[in-house]
């Protein structure tokens, strides 16, 4: 056990009620709820700049991922250990059900070509997101009942999980969501205490991987938007009208907002007259750009940030090894969606469809960020018991 979860311990059990109560509400995973909650609200404000009905409906799904937040923040830890393994069970099943081709269009209904969504009536479903918080519980179980993965055999089980769900879900297409989970198993596994030089030998295999991946993976439309990334930096306008049509309204949105923004019909005007595509969706930092300027940008970061530093402060603070990485594991992947998805609106990264965490539309999308909230909420509210181990801790 670690010296300070020893001395927290200690101070546990020598405190009165009041004080233990206390103890069990100061926790960082407050600073992730409210980031999420104003992340929350500003994505209501920017969707409904465009599509009111649309930002009534977020606010309806923000109640659900409420409610199921709260649920998760009740679990004990420890049920959700050997739940875990259930809840990647079912994500695979669903991972495999969207892309059967025998299954009616009325229930996987393909958008822009990917088999991604399961329509559940009231709302559609992404067994991607569900695959995400699988991932993270698992990976975290797994090191946690090991230890340090000390040898490259330590890490064929951890490898084949991610491969497994990262496969299935870049046969659907969706290349966004299966590049989330490099960051997170890079961040989950070095906390872990992987050797240094296994991270460096993955790095020079990715370096010299790429660039053949570009011409051997890739379909052509993928391969457009690179290419059209890379046009973009140099200042070459020649893919303006085409592939890169998205990416260059939704830079010049960003830089309409100005410094305070525009009010809500004027936004809505820029907004319209340009045409931005999935301006709700991938592009909604554009828009929220546009309406609340610079200062609602750099909220939105800070909130970002907010988010990050809550995370990560309750992984140093964590009493066991499995809570210490799930904290870094939900991190790790909201700061890297939002990179993500914030650098392709912006034209430092290609698109590739990845949402914003919290402020885009969608049911699944916020569903499943509130629940990885509750998660860490529910790890930051237990008191210490000073049973259990660190087994990443010297």
């Amino acid at each position: 056990m670690s010296r300070s979860g020893y001395t927290a311990s200690r101070l546990y059990r020598g405190t009165d009620a009041s004080m233990r109560l206390g103890l069990r509400l100061a926790t960082p995973a407050w600073l992730c709820v409210g980031a999420a909650s104003i992340l929350s609200v500003v994505g209501i404000s920017a969707i409904g700049t465009t599509r009111p009905e649309l930002a009534t409906r977020q606010a309806m799904f923000l109640i659900v991922g409420l409610t199921c937040a709260a649920i998760v923040t009740i679990v004990p830890p420890r049920a959700l250990r050997v739940l875990c393994w259930a809840v990647l069970a079912l994500a695979l099943a669903l991972l495999v059900f969207v892309l059967l081709p025998f299954v009616p269009k009325s229930l996987v209904t393909p958008r822009n070509g990917s088999r991604a969504w399961i329509n559940m009536g009231a709302a559609d479903f992404q067994p991607s997101e569900l695959a995400k918080i699988a991932f993270i519980l698992c990976l975290s179980q797994w090191y946690a009942l090991q230890g340090s993965p000390r040898t490259l055999a330590a890490l064929l089980v951890p490898g084949s999980i991610a491969g497994l769900l990262v496969g299935l879900i870049v046969l659907e297409p969706d290349l966004g969501s299966a590049l989330l989970f490099a960051p997170t198993f890079a961040g989950i596994t070095i906390v872990a205490g992987v050797r240094m030089r296994f991270v460096w030998l993955a790095l020079l295999a990715a370096a010299v991987i790429a660039p053949a991946g570009y011409f051997l993976a890739l379909k052509p439309y993928q391969r457009a938007r690179i290419d059209a990334i890379v046009a973009q930096v140099k200042g070459d306008d020649r893919f303006e009208t085409t592939i890169g049509f998205q990416g260059w309204r939704a830079m010049r949105l960003v830089g309409a907002g100005g410094v305070l923004g525009n009010d809500r019909e004027r936004a809505k005007a820029l907004v319209e007259f340009n045409r931005l595509p999935e301006e709700h969706n991938d592009m909604v930092f554009a828009v929220v750009a546009c309406r609340f300027g610079l200062v609602g940008a750099t909220l939105v970061l800070l909130s970002y940030a907010m988010y990050a530093f809550g995370a990560f402060s309750m992984a140093m603070l964590a009493r066991d090894g499995y809570s210490k990485l799930v904290a870094v594991g939900i991190g790790s992947l909201v700061f890297a969606q939002m990179t993500v998805n914030i650098g392709m609106t912006i034209g430092l990264l290609p698109i590739t469809g990845v949402t914003l965490p919290f402020i885009s539309y969608g049911g699944s999308s916020l569903l499943s960020c509130w629940v990885l909230t509750g998660l860490l909420l529910g790890i930051g509210i237990r008191p210490p018991t000073g049973g259990e181990k660190d087994p990443f801790d010297g």
